[in-house]
């Protein structure tokens, strides 16, 4: 999965086959929402899990979290996996406060795993018993 980056700044998706992720930059008011809703309403239609990052996002208004309930409610109505991906406080106590738990579903970001070709310490490799999952 590599990072593609759109020509807006404030935009980058990641894509593989199980998962499409966005990554939003900045602060997700109105201006950044008329800017990113036309991809974001394709990729809520398309893909098969949609995953929003917000780990760079460093502000949030009633706008941002319109976008992004309209979005949960577009990719969970047909089925399709939602994940918002948020550590920002501010954000997850704004979320809370609106009573959007529920629909939006936040958690935090997954540990790192293993880089490719890391079979675990010497004499171990990936996939055996004794190999705790990093």
């Amino acid at each position: 999965m590599h990072l593609i980056r759109r020509g807006d700044p404030h935009l980058a998706v990641r894509s593989s086959e199980d998962l499409t992720t966005v990554e939003l930059y900045g602060e997700l008011d109105l201006v950044l929402v008329q800017r990113v809703r036309p991809e974001l309403d394709v990729l809520a239609r398309e893909a098969a899990a949609l995953a929003v990052d917000l780990r760079h996002v460093t502000f949030c208004d009633a706008s941002g979290l319109g976008l992004l309930v309209r979005c949960a409610q577009r990719v969970q109505g047909r089925g399709a996996v939602w994940r918002l991906v948020c550590d920002q406080p501010m954000i997850l106590r704004l979320v809370r406060l609106a009573g959007l738990d529920d629909v939006l579903r936040p958690s935090p970001p997954a540990p790192p795993g293993p880089s490719p070709g890391d079979d675990g310490p010497p004499g171990q490799r990936a996939g055996l018993p004794g190999r705790l999952p990093v």
